[in-house]
């Protein structure tokens, strides 16, 4: 991306305070490599245009995200949103002086985003700032979809398709859907126990019951139960408790996830070998972190799971040689 001072209409003319095109992909570069741990490693197979354009789409998304989960009081956040959503709408006329939307704005335009997408996200985490919950895995999908489903599909824009694939455009939307379901269920599971320390559960109310984390009548007491058995799993030094729900609820949740996975992941054989190497080193990270959840959920709702970078690196390394295995 040649390095040319931004220009979109609206953009302030000062000088002094217009940033250009490369301070702005550089600054949105900077902030996925810090805070996408996971997906930065698939990001960085993707060819420089196509690497920038997923930096200012995450970089956008780490921007609303940090809203949610931000200490602002309850109205705040929802006025942040709200703001967020008018600059989408006027994504066009740019904003010379913001890093992020200068880039998001360059990425639009060279690989058109689905217009719902991004104001999809927002919705999501709105639903979070205003204490959502969930009775059925029914209605947690939707919440999914929104706030990684859609940045699959805004993602899939920035890819590129295998040539010959033929397909609609439709179902490779899905499919980066479904993707986006398993990667946001994945989230779930791997941030229980933070989750409920801030009030927050998204596991469906009729998994808690079912596994005896609550009783009926008893979904507001929901977070309170998983902090208490955190602690109790800390205090045992992660040592499973006979008859416990954790192992059973984890596993529950880990296959479930699995089988969005398996679904989604036939997203790579549809695109060229590059884009496709890009989704498998991303969600292979994702599904060696599944697996590591539930392989032992007591240490998962104790500590934060995490993939050492030699690993990241590995798969990474086999999902490049995957990707030219596609090609054809």
């Amino acid at each position: 991306m040649a390095p040319e001072r931004a220009t979109a209409a609206g953009a302030r003319s000062d000088r002094a305070t217009t940033i250009s095109l490369a301070e702005a992909y550089r600054h949105c570069e900077a902030v996925t490599r810090m805070q996408a741990a996971n997906f930065y490693w698939g990001i960085r197979l993707l060819p420089g245009p196509r690497r920038r354009a997923m930096c200012a789409v995450y970089a956008f998304a780490r921007r609303i995200d940090d809203i949610g989960d931000g200490k602002l009081a309850r109205e705040h956040k929802l006025s942040a949103l709200d703001a967020q959503a008018r600059v989408l709408a006027r994504l066009a006329e740019g904003d010379g002086t913001d890093p992020v939307i200068v880039a998001l704005a360059d990425a639009h335009a060279h690989f058109p985003l689905p217009p719902d997408a991004l104001p999809a996200l927002i919705e999501g985490v709105r639903m979070d700032v205003e204490g959502v919950r969930y009775e059925t895995f029914e209605e947690l999908v939707p919440y999914c979809r929104r706030v990684a489903g859609a940045i699959g599909r805004a993602c899939l824009a920035i890819f590129a398709l295998r040539e010959g694939a033929r397909t609609e455009r439709a179902h490779a939307d899905a499919l980066a859907d479904d993707l986006g379901v398993a990667l946001q269920l994945t989230n779930i599971l791997r941030d229980m126990r933070e989750d409920a320390e801030n009030g927050r559960v998204y596991l469906p109310a009729e998994d808690l019951r079912r596994f005896g984390v609550i009783a009926a009548g008893q979904e507001g007491e929901a977070a309170r139960a998983i902090v208490q058995r955190a602690g109790a799993a800390r205090a045992a030094d992660h040592a499973p408790v006979p008859g416990d729900w954790v192992r059973e609820l984890v596993g529950f949740e880990a296959r479930r996830a699995q089988r969005w996975f398996d679904r989604g992941i036939t997203l790579a054989r549809l695109l060229d070998r590059t884009s496709a190497a890009c989704v498998l080193a991303m969600a292979g990270i994702y599904r060696r972190l599944l697996a590591r959840i539930a392989a032992d959920p007591e240490r998962a709702l104790c500590e934060r799971a995490r993939l050492p970078a030699g690993e990241k690196a590995l798969v990474a390394a086999g999902s490049v040689l995957a990707g030219v295995a596609r090609r054809g």
